[in-house]
């Protein structure tokens, strides 16, 4: 490279590396606390960039107002009404407290002083960034090196509303908030007992984000237990903004569009699971918990299934099969069946879908893709529009442009219902992530129908399974308990018994305890001839 080039390069970054020189001296802090009071504070302004949320407030106490402090608190998460009453007025009334600052005066303050439940010291600075980035509020102290963090995390958050994507016609209409301390209190109180565990860590290294397990002790899988507390820690990454992130760096099998951890939004969904064995992974932030293990028939499973009788049940999950299996290979079928093996169709019907066909250019594969991919535009405009016109924009327009297309002989009217009965049927899948995955695996039978007829359909379904039975969810089969077989626990998969017949839990995820605490309660309704006796008696008398 000639000597005019490098030099030029050279003086055109040499402003850059200034900068940068520039903003590692603002960002750099001393390693541990200052026992110089408005020296902490300085740095605390510094690290902040003087955020205007940033709240300080210096306060003088002690009998003669000799112990300079000052409460730091960020503006928004924090409960105000709980700093005013039971920190700062605290402080500012003891003024008997006859102290000097030393070692053991921040001790003193936080058990005579402050009046908030949760205090704890603090003694690093990552530590104090943390506490005040999450909602607590720091209380520095001049010339003492350490320093207190009072809980006082609150602020605005959303109301305990009805879920709005796992509808139950009987159930509880209690959902999941953004507020992680919200969403465990609202298992704890369906779960009243002691050995319903809760471990929280932070994850992330730019937004520090609260994450939390909770499991049964002694119901649940330790070794499964482990495992997802390991693949937690493991993570390594800038944040962590919603659970889906949790979900794509701790699951097993990345090259599957099948879900192998299951997301709900629903308390007693979460409770359910708990007492099966399973493990809840909340994440602040976000209305939706994961739950580990899963398996795929969980995913046609409804929280209302277990208070409905249990005949009711089994029909209804029977009917989620053969709805997903019609979202699945519906318009397959239908390519297939007019393109390779019409001597299958009865002949009056096969009359009728020839006259239809007779003025459309396309194959039936041509058709079954435009309708497909028209539909699929108008759901997601349905779903980014406002709700005040989505679904009317959605209708409409489905409405509209099937006539259309119709009139116009780019599609024939069978086409048009094959693929509504299709979109209808993914609708009514009660887990969104277990449709969306059967609407991506729809276009591929499409395909394949279309090259071998129901040939190509059956071996699809086939391989699909196969890719099913090599799936695991942390160790746990994804097809289990059908594939392994283990007839104990049949009876809450496609088909459900009667919760007096359900006597174990499910055994690849609970290890030591899969024998459910229940004695026979098979209902034993009273002798009639006995209560008639007994009745003719009482009006004798």
């Amino acid at each position: 490279m000639p000597s005019f080039f490098k030099s030029k390069k050279q003086k055109k970054n040499r402003p850059n590396q200034k900068e940068n020189s520039q903003n590692q001296s603002t960002n750099s802090m001393p390693e541990s606390l200052n026992s110089s009071l408005s020296a902490n504070l300085e740095v605390i302004k510094q690290k902040t960039g003087n955020s205007a949320d940033v709240v300080i407030r210096t306060l003088r106490i002690g009998e003669n107002s000799e112990i300079r402090s000052a409460v730091v608190y960020v503006e928004g998460i924090v409960d105000s009404q709980s700093i005013n009453d039971l920190l700062i007025e605290s402080m500012m009334n003891k003024r008997d407290l006859q102290v000097k600052m030393g070692q053991e005066t921040i001790e003193i303050i936080a058990e005579e002083v402050i009046a908030l439940g949760s205090v704890k010291t603090v003694s690093d600075w990552d530590e104090l960034f943390l506490s005040l980035m999450s909602g607590e509020t720091i209380i520095l102290f001049d010339g003492n090196e350490k320093v207190l963090s009072a809980g006082t995390k609150g602020g605005d958050k959303r109301s305990i509303q009805e879920p709005g994507t796992q509808m139950a016609v009987r159930g509880s209409r209690e959902s999941f908030t953004e507020s992680i301390r919200t969403n465990t209190a609202l298992v704890r109180r369906r779960v009243k007992n002691p050995n319903l565990w809760l471990e929280s860590m932070s994850i992330g290294r730019v937004s520090k984000t609260d994450v939390a397990i909770m499991y049964i002790n002694g119901i649940a899988n330790e070794e499964i237990v482990e495992e997802v507390r390991k693949r937690l820690k493991r993570i390594d990454i800038d944040s962590i903004l919603e659970s889906g992130y949790i979900e794509q760096l701790i699951e097993d099998q990345t090259l599957t569009t099948f879900p192998t951890l299951y997301h709900t939004e629903r308390p007693d969904m979460v409770a359910g699971n708990l007492l099966e064995g399973r493990i809840a992974i909340f994440v602040d932030g976000t209305p939706f918990v994961l739950l580990a293990p899963a398996v795929f028939i969980q995913f046609f499973q409804s929280v209302e299934d277990y208070y409905a009788r249990f005949d009711i049940a089994t029909a209804i999950r029977f009917l989620r099969i053969l709805i997903f299996f019609i979202s699945l290979i519906g318009p397959a079928v239908y390519i297939a069946a007019t393109t390779f093996h019409q001597e299958m169709i009865p002949t009056q019907l096969l009359i009728a879908i020839a006259a239809q066909r007779e003025a459309v250019p396309f194959p039936a594969f041509i058709e079954a893709i435009i309708m497909e991919v028209s539909f699929e535009i108008l759901r997601e405009a349905g779903i980014r529009l406002p709700k005040a016109v989505g679904s009317a924009v959605s209708i409409v327009g489905a409405l509209v442009i099937g006539q259309a297309a119709v009139q116009a002989g780019i599609v024939s009217p069978a086409m048009v219902i094959v693929v509504a009965i299709t979109a209808i049927a993914s609708f009514a899948t009660p887990s969104f992530a277990i449709a969306i995955s059967a609407r991506l695996i729809r276009f591929l039978f499409m395909m394949i129908a279309a090259t071998f007829g129901f040939y190509g359909i059956i071996l699809g379904i086939i391989m699909m399974i196969v890719h099913l039975c090599s799936l695991r969810s942390f160790g746990v089969p994804y097809m289990s308990p059908l594939a392994p077989f283990i007839p104990a626990n049949v009876g809450d998969t496609v088909i459900r018994f009667p919760w007096w017949a359900l006597k174990e839990r499910p055994r690849l995820m609970t290890a030591d305890n899969s024998v459910r605490e229940q004695k026979n309660q098979r209902p034993q309704p009273p002798n009639a001839r006995g209560m008639i006796s007994r009745k003719g008696d009482q009006n004798d008398s």
